[in-house]
C-alpha cells in the first residue's frame, strides 16, 4: 500500500531572522511529528520542539500530540513574549498620565 503524503509548512522566526519551511509528511501526521520531521530544529537547536508552544495560522493548538496536520497547514512556533502585553499599556498611560499632569 502506497503511503499518502501532504505538505504543509513550518514557520519560525526568531529575532534576527526567519525560515519558512515546506515539510512532506504522511497523513495522519501529528502537528508535534510534523514539526519534529521538520529541519527547523537544525536552523534553531535551542528550540525544544517537543514542548514549545504552537498553533496552525495563528490559532493556538490546544494538543499538538493529537491533532493531526491537513494539507496546506501553516505551522507556527511560538515564542515566550518578552513582556506581558498589559503591564506595557499599564506603564504607558501611568507615564501619559504622569506628564499630562506636570504640564498643568
Amino acid at each position: 500500500m502506497v503511503e499518502v503524503m501532504i505538505e504543509v509548512e513550518v514557520v519560525y522566526a526568531a529575532v534576527d531572522r526567519q525560515v519558512l519551511l515546506t515539510v512532506a509528511v504522511p497523513a495522519g501526521t501529528t502537528v508535534r511529528a510534523a514539526l519534529l520531521r521538520s529541519a527547523v530544529a537544525e536552523e534553531f537547536p535551542e528550540l525544544d520542539l517537543a514542548s514549545c508552544p504552537v498553533g496552525i495560522f495563528g490559532k493556538v493548538i490546544a494538543d499538538p500530540e493529537r491533532r493531526p496536520v491537513e494539507v496546506g497547514d501553516r505551522i507556527e512556533i511560538y515564542r515566550p513574549l518578552l513582556a506581558d502585553p498589559k503591564e506595557v499599556r499599564r506603564l504607558r498611560a501611568a507615564k501619559a498620565a504622569e506628564a499630562k499632569a506636570r504640564s498643568q
